[in-house]
This record gives C-alpha cells, structure tokens and sequence, in this order.
C-alpha cells in the first residue's frame, strides 16, 4: 500500500494509477480520520511525502516503522525533520525531478553573466552606450559542476551543447559526458580550472561551508559561480568580501541562506544585490507550469520499485539525515 501524506486531486490520482499499476492501493491520510490515518501509517510499505513535519501528527512518525520506504517529492530534504522518522526505515529524495527546468536556470544565469547583460542595461539606463566594452563566450571554456547527480547531468548536457567542457565532482567514480571526473578530495582542481561553475550538490554535513574564501581565491578572477544548491554551502561573508575584492568575478545565486520555504523568511546578512556582479533569482529555477506532475512522476517512479521488491533509487546518506532538523 502507498500511503500519501499530502492531499491528492484527480490529476495526481491519475499519475499515481498510471505510474503505480491498478494492483497498488492508494490511500491519501488527509481524507481519514484519526483512527484511520494511525492504520494506514502502520499498513504503508511506502510513504510518499512532501514534509512530513507538516504532514504527519505528533507521534505518527513512529507507526512507520515497517515501511519500506519514505519517499519524498523534493530533491533537497535538508529542511525538514529526517531524525523524527524511524532510523530503520529508508528514506529517498526525488533526485533529479526538477533537473531541467533548473538546468535551463543555470545556463540562463551563465550567459548574462558572460554577455554582462544587467550591468550593460544599467548603463544605458544611464545613457552610457558600451557597445564595444568586450563580453565573454562560454564556448570553449570549462563548466565545473560540484554534485554530479540529475540536476548536473542536466546542465552538463546544455552547457556542452554550448560547447564548453565539462568537469564534475561527484561521489562516485563513475560518470558518462564529462571530459574530467573526480572525487570531493580533488575539489581544488576544478575550481582552478572552471569558468564557470555550478553548484548542484545537496547541504550536508560535509557540503555546509564547503566553498570559502581559501575555495574562492582558487578559482579564477573572472569565473562565474552559480549556485542552485543550498546557501549554506557556500560561506556569506567570504563570497561578499570576495565579489568586492575581484569585481570580474559573478556570483548567480538562486539558493539562499535563509529562505521562505526552508527558514520562514528571506533574508540576507550582507547586501548582495548592490553589487553589480551579483545575479540573483528567488530559488525559482524549478518553478516550471506543470512540471509538478513530471515530478510526481518521478517520485511515484521511485516507489513502483519498492512495491515490485527491488532497489529504490536516491537513498540519503547518514551524513545528510543528521544535517537535517530533528
């Protein structure tokens, strides 16, 4: 049985059904009652959530513990309480949901950034007409992708298209499309070399602070940083202290220290947007018309391999369990 904590309408019932086969029982919690809801949490072999520290009641966590599986809609589960739930049970991102749609977010911010596109509309908000001030080609430079899971697959595909190179870290040793693979312990040597790069990985533990001002000082005075991850990886004060200190350099931030979704709030210790090589973006790089369907899709996906008793995909490590709320 899958037990859905967040309300279904007839759109997503269809998904399910489609995805799930009609051998699986859906059952959505927000249409039980107490008793019921506490029945169907113990009969669930998959959870599929979306934050389960608004979904779920106090002490219905606990009821989970024979699921095999909590699945969630998002990519990134840093904000929401992982520790509350049983440690036994698996717990699986949506990884790669809103991969293209964000992918498009980077290669958008990466060409204004290259094509100097907002500093060149406030000059001539100005009347200052730069029309020989030279821009840049992301064409032959290297995109350095940190976190190379579907989000980084996805930019990599439309930044090759562009025909830069590609370099990625990621966990694994294992990855198609790339002209440099390494792991985290070579991090150095792609930001050495990266015109442009991205962050894509999920906040951690090990990622929180991640990129400082020793990481900044490595990459190159007039690279471009863009980041779709979390904010937290990147240290606040060494990236504006940095963007003062090297006016070449931009930063792209769609991820943000404190945000609404994650914090309740938007707010920032330091006044990025002053600075004219900051382009920044209300972390609304997945935030495609429609898209949410292809998301439950990928989530239900995820969960059809449970129930047909094999691996499910995106499993979250212990490392970001316990960066997580409790």
């Amino acid at each position: 049985m899958l037990v859905v904590s967040f309300g279904l309408d007839t759109p997503a019932r269809s998904v399910l059904a489609e995805e799930l086969g009609p051998d699986v029982e859906v059952v959505a919690l927000s249409e039980l009652n107490a008793a019921d809801r506490h029945a169907a949490l113990r009969r669930a072999s998959v959870l599929l959530a979306r934050n389960t520290g608004n979904e779920l009641r106090q002490g219905e966590a606990g009821l989970l513990g024979a699921a095999k599986l909590i699945q969630f809609m998002t990519a990134g589960v840093d904000y929401i309480p992982l520790r509350a739930l049983p440690a036994a049970v698996p717990i699986a991102s949506n990884g790669g949901a809103y991969a293209e749609p964000m992918a498009e977010h980077a290669l958008a911010m990466a060409l204004a950034a290259a094509k100097r596109l907002f500093i060149e509309q406030a000059e001539l908000s100005r009347n200052v007409f730069n029309q020989f001030t030279v821009n840049r080609m992301l064409a032959g430079g290297v995109c350095g992708i940190l976190g190379f899971g579907g989000i980084g697959v996805a930019t990599a595909r439309l930044m090759r298209a562009l025909g830069m190179r590609i370099h990625a870290i990621r966990r694994g040793t294992v990855a198609e499309g790339v002209d440099w693979l390494g792991t985290p312990d070579r991090l150095n040597e792609m930001l050495a070399a990266a015109d442009v790069l991205v962050l894509s990985l999920p906040l951690t533990q090990a990622t929180r602070g991640m990129i400082g001002a020793r990481e900044l000082r490595l990459m190159k005075p007039d690279a471009i940083l863009i980041n779709l991850a979390r904010g937290e990886i990147i240290d606040e004060d060494a990236l504006y202290a940095h963007l003062q200190a090297a006016p070449d350099f931009t930063a792209c931030i769609d991820a943000w220290w404190v945000e609404p979704v994650r914090h309740g709030e938007f707010r920032m210790d330091r006044p990025f947007l002053q600075l004219p090589n900051v382009i920044g973006s209300p972390h609304n790089s997945a935030s495609i018309q429609g898209w949410q369907e292809v998301a439950l899709r990928r989530a239900a996906a995820n969960c059809a391999r449970v129930l047909r008793g094999e691996a499910p995909l995106y499993l979250i490590g212990e490392d970001e369990r316990l960066a997580a709320p409790g």
